[in-house]
């Protein structure tokens, strides 16, 4: 699902209901503007590699679609030569892919920024009755994470535990909460993201779970999908849970979607470091993180 002006995306034309191929093999979530593409080619030879895709005769076809987000002013060296390094990256990362990772300043998060702070690499997960539900996302946003000028979270309510300061909201409410914080009028921004469950959904019921799951980027960024916000949620499902209730369990899987990509936002931000740049926004910890409130 894509919510923002300015998307940028491979291979998503066949995750439509309508369109033949009924699952892909991987998801790529890459930095590097419209070059960043390139990673999912990186992912597809890994996977090719391993003679895992879809199968037409001796041929194997890895599907991998994905998502990129603006971050070339990032620091660092873009003289890259011929091709970017990112069909590079996206082989090693696939070949290194695993349960245990990092967030904050790593992968897609690297050169990612919001209005205020460093943004960052974020995810968080839920049990639902049999089912499990999980979110990554990298908040590159052209708005805020953060409640006015003060440290609090717009999605605090769906915080679990202290996973990003236990602040809760503010108290009072800040007079300016609501003023409109962003970056400014440059095409710098998108959050990208996947949602993930390992229940059966059909690819229509998997469509549904990605909008009901986007609803987690309103409650976590303000403004959000802007006409200069590419904002896109994948949704995944691995099919090991069969739906007790067809309705019911969709409300349940949607609603607790939203709640941890809400909650991956702010922890992205949580997380984040800021680069060592002349000119670089700050990361939260940096502002806030040895202030109590």
């Amino acid at each position: 699902m894509c919510g923002g002006g300015a998307p940028g995306t491979r291979d998503t034309d066949l995750l439509a209901v309508e369109r033949t191929v009924e699952r892909v093999d991987a998801i790529a979530l890459s930095g590097g503007s419209a070059f960043g593409l390139d990673a999912a080619g990186g992912v597809m030879a890994f996977l090719a590699q391993n003679q895992r895709g879809f199968r037409i005769g001796d041929a194997v076809v890895p599907i991998v679609s994905g998502a990129i987000l603006f971050d070339l002013l990032n620091g660092g060296n873009k003289n890259w030569g011929r091709y970017p390094p990112y069909r590079e990256l996206g082989f090693q990362a696939a070949a290194q892919a695993g349960t245990d990772f990092a967030l904050g300043t790593v992968g897609a998060g690297t050169g990612a920024t919001t209005a205020t702070h460093k943004g960052g690499l974020g995810s968080a997960s839920a049990r639902v009755g049999a089912f499990t539900v999980g979110a990554l996302v990298a908040v590159n946003a052209l708005g805020s994470v953060t409640i006015g000028n003060g440290p609090h979270f717009w999605a605090s309510p769906y915080e679990n535990g202290a996973e990003y300061g236990g602040l809760g909201l503010p108290h009072p409410w800040p007079e300016d909460a609501l003023l409109l914080r962003y970056k400014g009028v440059k095409p710098e921004n998108t959050t990208i993201a996947i949602v993930a469950t390992d229940a059966f959904l059909t690819k229509a019921q998997a469509r549904h779970f990605a909008v009901m799951a986007q609803d987690g980027l309103a409650r976590a960024i303000h403004p959000v999908h802007t006409p200069l916000d590419g904002d896109t949620v994948f949704a995944a499902a691995t099919g090991k849970i069969a739906l007790t209730d067809p309705v019911v369990d969709m409300i349940a899987l949607g609603t607790a979607a939203a709640h941890a990509l809400a909650r991956a936002c702010a922890r992205g931000i949580y997380e984040a470091t800021a680069l060592p740049l002349a000119q670089t926004r700050p990361s939260w910890r940096e502002a806030f993180g040895n202030t109590s409130y």
